[in-house]
């Protein structure tokens, strides 16, 4: 039932993070990104789809190597 929940929580924070990375605001674009690709991959656990455990997988290690490549590097 939390599932229902959490994957519109996790695509109204990809639809801020696209919107806030198409207009050039950093961090909030990749921070909002990271936080719908993580929750979207909890989700995909629970539900046990091996292509969106994947596909988030893959996005939220992206987004946090751009991260710490533009903040921590």
């Amino acid at each position: 039932m939390i599932d229902k929940y959490l994957k519109w929580v996790a695509t109204l924070f990809l639809m801020i993070g696209v919107g806030a990375n198409s207009l050039a605001i950093y961090p909030a674009g990749p921070l909002f990104t990271l936080a719908g690709g993580l929750t979207w991959l909890i989700v995909s656990i629970m539900w046990k789809e091996a292509a969106l455990i994947t596909t988030n997988l893959v996005l939220s290690a992206i987004t946090v190597v751009g991260l710490y490549i533009t903040y921590i590097h």
